[in-house]
């Protein structure tokens, strides 16, 4: 075969997306956390909140009304209660829909600005921004006459982030592309602690006493979970109080509940500023969205939950052309001018829509080879896109419907359980929360492999119907009759 593919099913999601509130995580094979705290889940739930008071909870508030943190205006609008999610903020009386409900000056954010100013600053220049925000933490969190200490104290000591899933747990996602990005998050983490301890924490032992990879690891999940980003010159910043607020996915908006604004003409402060989306009643727990836009399996890692809708279900298809393909200049040039840069491309598939409208014709592309490699010429580069949104030939066609059921095949194989068996454990209900995501993501993922892998063959099952690109050609050129057959000429 002249042409070739490569397809996997490996996590394009990056690392640090950007995305609102809550976000980061990871851990090796060889570095299992083991923290037996109550976790502090952020879930979807609207249950009556409680006002139990926490010793540590009244201190915090108490730090956060006289301190300054917020106005007295906004002290009589919220305040910080016991939830199902485990902390969140209670409305203490009516609000309405994109009403103010607190602004934190930028005095009170955590983020690089702040670490770069303060002790540890000199040491922490040249480290990537989270990475000197989890060392100020770390060194924060044992200093107990720390200005921050009353914030810290109430932190969670974990998540149910997939980072800190035993490997018992993690067993229930064997075979999906959750587990793989976990493992990744967990070893970048565990290289960057050990990176960080050898040119910061060791050298300096009087600044950062005792600090271990666990430490490290809660810090990671502290900023995954709970910093926002997408603000206005901020791309990590954690707001106390700000960031007790929970998420419900029956909120859809997410672009008016947060910002960054200046103080006003003569002032230089700056505020983080949170409206609450949606009117809110006396007693009830605000929320608002996290990020409309991330998946499933993205919400599982950053916070430790997922939802029920199907649009957040998502699989990547890795595809891409082999570094031995002949013609591997000329598609990368062609893909590249179709917004697909790179030898590979990656795909989202989601539960119950069709395919992403560029995969065929990139699939096509991947596999043009033989008698079809004449569309790769130069004088077709222009139309050449165009051409591949349509079947090229029978076997272009044949091959990545071949390889894609394959590939789907192969993927399903790599699951401990069956679609039949995963529904089965879902109807019998009294899943413990992390099982609950674990099932939510494998049943997913299975269901999008099976539904790419029904789209394709149906496809093979009309490849004997479809028009390709000479016959298009010939009609293009007047040689096909009506009754599709070829128009010859006799000479005269």
């Amino acid at each position: 075969m002249a042409s070739s593919l490569f397809f996997s099913v490996s996590s394009s999601s990056p690392l640090f997306s950007s995305t609102i509130k809550p976000h980061f995580s990871q851990t090796t094979k060889h570095n299992n956390l083991h923290l037996k705290t109550s976790p502090f889940t952020v879930k979807s739930i609207s249950s009556p909140a409680t006002n139990t008071p926490l010793p540590s909870v009244d201190k915090f508030w108490e730090w956060i009304c006289n301190g300054g943190v917020i106005s007295n205006k906004s002290s009589a609008v919220i305040k910080p209660g016991i939830v199902p999610e485990g902390l969140g903020l209670i409305a203490q009386r009516d609000i309405s829909r994109n009403e103010v409900i607190l602004e934190i000056p930028n005095k009170f954010w955590i983020n690089p600005d702040l670490v770069a100013s303060s002790e540890i600053g000199k040491f922490c220049g040249g480290l990537k921004p989270w990475v000197s925000v989890a060392l100020f933490l770390l060194r924060e969190k044992a200093n107990k006459e720390s200005k921050w200490s009353t914030y810290l104290e109430i932190l969670p000591e974990k998540t149910d982030s997939t980072i800190f899933w035993s490997e018992e747990e993690l067993s229930e996602i064997q075979g999906t592309q959750l587990l793989s990005t976990t493992l990744g998050v967990k070893e970048y983490v565990h290289r960057e602690f050990l990176k960080v301890e050898q040119e910061v924490i060791l050298p300096n032992k009087h600044l950062f006493p005792s600090i271990t990879s666990d430490d490290f690891f809660w810090a990671f999940g502290i900023l995954r979970s709970r910093a926002f980003s997408r603000l206005r010159g901020q791309d990590l910043v954690l707001v106390p109080l700000a960031d007790l607020i929970n998420h419900s996915s029956s909120i859809t908006t997410e672009n008016v509940a947060w910002e960054i604004k200046g103080g006003g003409i003569f002032s230089r402060d700056v505020f983080f500023s949170l409206r609450t989306p949606v009117s809110v009643k006396s007693g009830e727990q605000i929320y608002i969205q996290y990020d409309a836009g991330k998946s499933n399996a993205e919400l599982a890692l950053d916070y430790g939950f997922v939802e029920s809708r199907p649009d957040r279900n998502a699989y990547t298809l890795t595809l891409g052309i082999s570094d031995s393909d002949p013609f591997l200049g000329d598609k990368l040039d062609i893909a590249e001018s179709n917004g697909l840069v790179g030898e590979t491309a990656y795909f989202d598939i989601v539960l119950g829509q069709p395919l992403p409208p560029a995969m065929l014709p990139y699939l096509r592309l991947v596999a043009l080879g033989g008698q079809d490699a004449f569309l790769l010429e130069s004088v077709f580069r222009n139309a050449v896109w165009g051409h591949l949104e349509l079947p090229i030939s029978p076997a272009n066609e044949e091959l990545i419907c071949r390889v894609l059921r394959e590939t789907c095949k192969t993927a399903l194989s790599k699951y401990a359980t069956t679609i039949e068996e995963d529904e089965k454990l879902l109807e019998g209900g009294n899943l413990s929360p992390r099982l609950a995501v674990a099932l939510g993501i494998r049943l997913a993922e299975k269901k999008i492999l099976q539904q790419i892998d029904e789209v394709i063959r149906n496809r093979e099952l009309e490849l004997d119907e479809l028009e390709y690109y000479q016959e298009r050609r010939l009609k293009d050129l007047g040689l096909v009759g009506d009754q599709e057959d070829i128009i010859f000429w006799e000479p005269k």
